[in-house]
């Protein structure tokens, strides 16, 4: 049987898994297919002491993501996006809007040819060569999602059109252009409050990848 959306099989996914022989799966139960998928699913799990238990976990499967941090190492700057997010803005963000990182989710596409159309998309940039960094789950207690995140040099001449998102799919996005240690200092008084974008900043920390030109 199919949901609204066509999708078949929903109350499969995760009944074969066998790679963990402490692990036993029971049932998957799907209890709201909308946009996303939330399942419930039983499983049996033996704890360090050998002993089994049954568990029951819900997990939203909204498929994985990928993410990038732009920057132009010349001239010291990074391109960042700022748009309205609800589910922050109900849980206590001042106003919803938040800085981040371009991202998206893959879609039918690779991790690589998603970042790319995600890149142009958003912040109208046409990406060159790609670094990948890591890989992440952002929520692993509850969420399924993968976070493919990479980072690549830009510079003006890259950034071939307007960006601002899709208007078909309600996207409004701003683009920002920040000297790079005003980007951290905005992790550090919370005006980037979001996970992604924190973890790309912080690598580019890290590694040295950007530094604020002399003035």
């Amino acid at each position: 049987m199919s949901d609204s959306r066509g999708r078949t099989g929903l109350d499969q996914t995760g009944r074969n898994l066998d790679r963990n022989p402490d692990v036993i799966v029971r049932d998957v139960e799907v209890t709201s297919d909308g946009w996303h998928v939330l399942r419930r699913t039983t499983f049996d799990v033996r704890g360090r002491d050998g002993q089994w238990s049954t568990q029951q976990r819900e997990t939203y499967d909204r498929g994985n993501g990928a993410t990038i941090l732009l920057y132009d190492a010349a001239r010291g700057t990074v391109l960042l996006t700022r748009q309205f997010r609800f589910p922050a803005y109900v849980n206590d963000h001042p106003d919803g809007m938040l800085v981040e990182a371009a991202a998206g989710l893959l879609d039918e596409d690779d991790p690589e040819t998603a970042i790319r159309r995600e890149a142009r998309e958003e912040l109208g940039v046409e990406v060159g060569q790609l670094t990948h960094v890591f890989d992440a789950y952002m929520s692993p207690g509850s969420v399924t999602e993968r976070i493919h995140f990479y980072a690549a040099s830009y510079t003006p001449g890259d950034r071939t059109s307007a960006g601002g998102g899709v208007a078909d799919e309600g996207e409004d996005i701003e683009i920002l252009e920040l000297p790079f240690d005003v980007a951290l200092d905005m992790i550090d008084d919370g005006r980037i409050a979001d996970g992604k974008t924190i973890m790309l900043l912080q690598w580019a920390a890290i590694r040295g990848i950007l530094a604020t030109p002399p003035g």
